[in-house]
């Protein structure tokens, strides 16, 4: 018999896409398997953190699993937020999520936090 190293939350899922509002940031923070099954969760996340129009850091300090869903997140959450005039950052992510987005080729997108494109008019 094999067990499973799988941790699941209180709802039965294995990751999850959470946004918190914090003084200067706003913070996207994923865990567990970053997947197309989070597909409302990181849309919403996008919304919150647009509107709120603070800067963006992505924490993926949790994460285990992430396939080229979760990657499409990120890339969204840098292209949306840099054209809205937020600085979006992915510090030091987990070796799981390091190699899916060298592997990608966005990882230059990352090295470095993410200068506004446009500045945002109040």
């Amino acid at each position: 018999m094999q067990v499973s190293n799988t941790e699941f939350d209180n709802r039965g899922r294995t990751g999850g896409i959470m946004f918190e509002e914090q003084s200067r940031t706003s913070v996207v923070s994923m865990w567990g398997e970053i997947d197309v099954s989070l597909r409302g969760e990181s849309s919403a996340a996008i919304a919150n953190a647009l509107e709120r129009a603070k800067a963006v850091v992505i924490d993926t300090s949790r994460v285990t699993f992430m396939d080229s869903t979760g990657v499409a997140f990120l890339m969204q959450m840098y292209t949306y937020g840099t054209q809205d005039g937020l600085t979006v950052s992915l510090p030091e992510p987990p070796p799981v999520v390091r190699s899916v987005i060298e592997m990608l080729g966005v990882d230059a997108l990352f090295t470095q936090p993410a200068r506004p494109a446009v500045a945002r008019e109040a």
